[in-house]
């Protein structure tokens, strides 16, 4: 029995080991690739560098690029977070009314469609005395509507029979919706901050690209402008290559915190042996 049991933990260790290397072999195969290609047919450096020079730029300019992505990451986070909350509690108010749902959910879906390069100036402009606050609620904008969808969607698929046995037993909507409710819309919420997380620094970073601001409280997106238009190309490809791993972070931390709270009674992220 003890030795059936070792076999399944194995079997599962390997399993989650593949899971990592398979995309980190194909990313080293694209870089050689990469670099392959660079060498082969001799590209300059100011259209595409290779890895190698990236690499050494990354390094080199660590000091300039580093203090602009935190600026980002904070952009990013207060957004994020922001989005989280408003995104919960308004998905919660619709699920309490289908009359607040109906009048409201369609101006959701304006904000989420409405261009965010189209907007983002005039809140620049609105909030002239505060970029800071400007480029969050751009970034806020973009990561809001997963939330406010996927977590209204969750709260309006709890089971019809237990929502009747619940009524049956007296229960109040309070009782229905942290007792029911609530843990069937975990999967779709955490779903929709995994699509969130991403989008917040996309909004972040867009929102930079149009503000433009420079300085000390500049981001990464001010550091990639400025570095292809002075032609600065392996720098510019270092700041992306930073934003980057940064998008893959936040997705990859999301998802084992979704895994984590899933992963013992919800078949999504239930680790079978086959």
């Amino acid at each position: 029995m003890g030795k059936q049991v070792s076999q399944v933990f194995d079997k599962r260790n390997s399993k989650t080991a593949w899971n990592w290397l398979a995309p980190a072999l194909v990313g080293l195969v694209g870089v050689i690739s990469w670099d392959i290609f660079v060498r082969l047919t001799n590209t300059p450096p100011y259209l595409l560098p290779g890895p190698g020079l990236v690499i050494k730029t990354l390094v080199e300019e660590w000091g300039d690029l580093f203090p602009s992505l935190l600026v980002t990451v904070q952009i990013t986070l207060v957004a994020f977070l922001t989005a989280v909350v408003s995104g919960l509690l308004i998905a919660i108010l619709f699920a309490q009314s289908k009359w607040v749902e109906r009048s409201f959910f369609p101006y959701a879906v304006i904000l989420q469609t409405t261009p965010i390069v189209a907007i983002a100036p005039l809140i620049i402009i609105w909030l002239q005395n505060n970029t800071f606050m400007a480029l969050v609620v751009c970034a806020w904008i973009v990561a809001f509507f997963p939330i406010v969808s996927n977590t209204t969607l969750g709260l309006n698929s709890a089971d019809h029979n237990l929502q009747n046995l619940f009524e049956i037993y007296g229960a109040s909507r309070w009782q229905t919706l942290i007792h029911l409710r609530l843990p069937s819309a975990l999967p779709y919420f955490l779903g929709g901050l995994r699509i969130s997380g991403g989008l917040a620094l996309i909004g972040a970073v867009v929102a930079e690209f149009v503000a433009g601001t420079g300085g000390t409280r500049s981001g990464i997106a001010y550091q990639i402008l400025i570095s292809s238009f002075n032609l600065e190309i392996p720098r510019m490809f270092a700041a992306l290559a930073m934003t980057t791993v940064l998008g893959v972070a936040i997705f990859v931390g999301l998802t084992v915190l979704s895994d984590r709270l899933l992963q013992h009674w919800h078949e999504s992220a239930i680790k079978r042996e086959n």
